[in-house]
């Protein structure tokens, strides 16, 4: 057997094992009810929220827009004073 078609046949190997990942992960998923998935959402926005609501205003990131409007307040700033 030649080099080459021992690659070939590694690569379809790869290709069916990878479809067959996929397709496991896709069937887990619609087992799911449309109230299951709701139910799950709601439960990680919650947690997400509450982990958020404990930092202290200090320990928050800032978002992007809180940087974009300090930027803007800092440029302003530097033409009223020229």
């Amino acid at each position: 057997m030649r080099w080459w078609k021992a690659v070939g046949l590694a690569g379809a190997a790869g290709v069916v094992a990878t479809g067959v990942i996929v397709v496991r992960a896709e069937r887990r998923r619609r087992a799911y009810t449309p109230e299951q998935v709701r139910e799950q959402l709601h439960t990680r926005f919650a947690q997400a929220t509450a982990a958020e609501s404990a930092l202290s205003p200090a320990e928050r990131e800032p978002t992007r827009a809180h940087r974009l409007r300090e930027r803007l307040r800092t440029v302003l700033r530097r033409r009223s004073m020229s």
